[in-house]
């Protein structure tokens, strides 16, 4: 007995969701609206950069459209965000690398902790796996506000039962306050990380893991050699989303590492910018510019990787 693929008439494409979605996003008007919210969206940016070249009395007095009647440029607004040495200026450079220091572990660590997590959820039976995966999916509801005031503890007290201390509180210094932040940013990450991974890797055939088991290959050596190739798409799309989070958040920065110079990020420094009363604009345009051209370029280098995560595992058939 054999069974056929329904399709269209006239064409030879089955007819599944996929297929169907496909197609309507393929029309002129889909095509139509799609360059229109894409122009739409990027003015901003684009207004964003030529006010940064624009001079001080100019920014503060007309608005950036009118930069092509009356033409006049100047580096001296990334001058003062980047290589300023007064107090109000941007002195960007430092904490531009304290940005990158901080979201490439907070970018990693999830990574890795959310793959090991969703495969062994996905394919490793064990007591409780199902409720497990029902908490940590329960998690995404909790707001991260909550969480700041018990990690704040956490880190300055320990925890303490009964007057026994099971865990010392750390006492790092300023300098080691990049640990904390990276500690938080994985905690906040692994609940969304971990469910969509799961998604992705409990989707893979399992006649592929039984042949592999067969073959006497041990759960480290599928996960290495089999799943982690297979699931690059879902790493970098949900890398990509943690970068760009990490990258522009302020609170949690704020909080975790603003105490100091040596480990406050870019998002700190850019909300300083504005001066006491918030009219220094000129050097908000500039060191906000500044601040998205490395999530950009992020972007674009992976951008195949994650179109091909978005759509993977989102329709079968």
């Amino acid at each position: 007995m054999t069974t056929t693929t329904p399709t269209r008439a006239g064409t030879d494409a089955p007819a599944t969701i996929a297929g169907r979605v496909r197609r309507r996003l393929n029309t002129r008007w889909a095509t139509a609206a799609s360059i229109v919210i894409a122009i739409v969206w990027t003015i901003p940016t684009f207004g964003l950069l030529v006010s940064s070249f624009r001079p001080e009395d100019q920014i503060k007095t007309t608005g950036w459209w009118t930069f092509f009647a009356d033409p006049q440029l100047t580096l001296e607004n990334y001058e003062q965000v980047l290589f300023g040495r007064s107090s109000s200026a941007g002195q960007l450079a430092s904490y531009f690398l304290n940005s990158i220091v901080i979201t490439l572990p907070s970018v990693l660590f999830p990574l890795a902790f959310a793959a090991l997590a969703a495969y062994a959820l996905a394919w490793i039976n064990f007591r409780g796996r199902d409720w497990i995966y029902i908490g940590i999916f329960a998690l995404q509801i909790v707001p991260l506000q909550m969480a700041l005031v018990p990690l704040l503890s956490f880190f300055s007290q320990g925890i303490s039962v009964g007057g026994i201390e099971l865990l010392p509180a750390w006492n790092l210094d300023d300098e080691q306050r990049f640990i904390q932040v990276w500690f938080a940013h994985t905690c906040f990450a692994l609940p969304l990380g971990v469910f969509l991974l799961h998604n992705f890797v409990s989707q893979l055939p399992r006649d592929l893991m039984e042949a592999a088991r067969v073959d006497g290959a041990t759960h480290p050596k599928i996960f290495r050699t089999i799943v982690l190739p297979l699931i690059t798409p879902a790493l970098a799309a949900y890398g990509i989303f943690q970068f760009l989070w990490v990258w522009n958040d302020l609170l949690v920065a704020l909080i975790f590492a603003g105490g100091g110079d040596e480990t406050a990020p870019l998002t700190v420094r850019l909300a300083e910018l504005a001066g006491t009363r918030g009219n220094e604009w000129q050097r908000l345009t500039s060191g906000a510019f500044v601040a998205i051209v490395v999530p950009l370029l992020v972007f674009l280098s992976l951008q195949r990787y994650f179109v091909r995560g978005l759509l993977a595992g989102s329709v079968k058939g």
